[in-house]
């Protein structure tokens, strides 16, 4: 195992590497039960998530026998009550360990709080057909990465070999990445418009390739360094930057921008809408750049182009053919763009 990928339903079909393996004694399990405290959003706060059908992948569960889940939000003002504790131990059948199985839940909450996590799960919480005892024979923990300033001892066990080397990257510059399965790269500012700007591309048929907030305060250089952590995903065909000035202005995006396309030889199309403080002055510095971006006012004509560009190159990708996007050299940033591949130089449409 050691040094091989596992792929399971959580780390996605990349999987993820082991370096560490865990040697303990076999256990015999009669009864296998699952029960876990998470964060979770459509119940606004943290919930205990339980059912008597433990052992195997939750999502499973969950599709194929939704009836045998239980969920007991939980007040984040209150806490959790002995009255919480005792409905999830009846709905899941532990009755005959219900102190036992009280104190156990009782104490994940505790640690979900003081740690700072996300996610606490037991699984499976089983009885041994030998003793008739129950251990807790797997455990998971996720813990919110905004917390590490309070949380150094757990996050010094950090594993860096389990995450993605793009989302590391982009934590240097301050950048919140998150990698997609799409084909169109997203560079916006702000969460809420990053989530926006991936439901309109959706919206007109593209895929995502990635969730990249570059926040208030980004530097040139940090949106210099987005465009290379973008385009280090060879799936990435196209590039919708979609910024609104408020903290941060849209100057500063411009020459992080420019700075990229001369500098990153970037050979797929890059559509940039920008709104908002000082969006004259960038307006004008694409202009004057001489550089072939592709500039747009509405959303819903930038994500439309983007989603159409996106599918020319990949569908020429795919075929074999060559394409590539000239960046630098006449144009004055008004949206032009030179095609190079053979349909082009034959000048039929491409």
């Amino acid at each position: 195992m050691l040094k091989q990928f596992l792929v399971t339903k959580q780390t996605g079909a990349a999987g993820r590497i082991c370096n560490m393996v865990m040697v303990t004694e076999r256990k015999f399990p009669r009864r296998e039960f699952y029960i876990a405290i998470m964060m979770e959003r459509s119940f606004n706060g943290p919930v205990i998530i339980a059912s008597s059908q433990g052992g195997v992948n939750i999502e499973d569960v969950a599709a194929e026998s939704p009836e045998a889940i239980t969920y007991e939000p939980i007040d984040i003002k209150t806490g959790i009550t002995n009255e919480q504790v005792c409905r999830v131990i009846d709905k899941i059948g532990l009755k005959e360990v219900a102190n036992d199985a009280a104190d156990m839940i009782t104490k994940m909450y505790d640690l979900f709080l003081k740690k700072d996590a996300l996610l606490i799960e037991v699984n499976p919480y089983a009885e041994d057909a030998l003793t008739g005892k129950f251990f807790c024979l797997d455990a998971k923990f996720r813990f919110d990465d905004n917390a590490e300033f309070r949380q150094k001892e757990l996050f010094a066990y950090r594993d860096t070999t389990q995450e993605d080397p793009k989302e590391i990257e982009a934590a240097k510059f301050n950048l919140n990445y998150i990698a997609l399965d799409g084909n169109i790269g997203c560079m916006v500012n702000g969460a809420g418009l990053a989530m926006a700007t991936m439901d309109i591309i959706k919206l007109y048929g593209g895929d995502p390739a990635n969730f990249l907030d570059v926040g208030g305060g980004a530097t040139a250089q940090a949106v210099s360094e987005a465009f290379k952590i973008i385009l280090s995903d060879p799936k990435v065909s196209a590039i919708l930057v979609n910024i609104f000035g408020g903290i941060m202005r849209c100057d500063v995006i411009a020459e992080g921008i420019i700075n990229a396309a001369k500098n990153l030889n970037i050979q797929i199309p890059v559509i940039v809408r920008l709104q908002g403080t000082k969006v004259t002055e960038a307006r004008k510095l694409v202009a004057e750049s001489g550089l072939r971006i592709v500039p747009r006012d509405d959303l819903d004509e930038a994500a439309q182009l983007v989603v159409q560009l996106c599918e020319i190159v990949a569908l020429a990708r795919k075929a074999g053919v060559e394409v590539a996007i000239q960046y630098g050299g006449g144009g004055g940033g008004g949206g032009g763009r030179k095609c190079t591949c053979p349909a082009a130089k034959k000048k039929s449409k491409c």
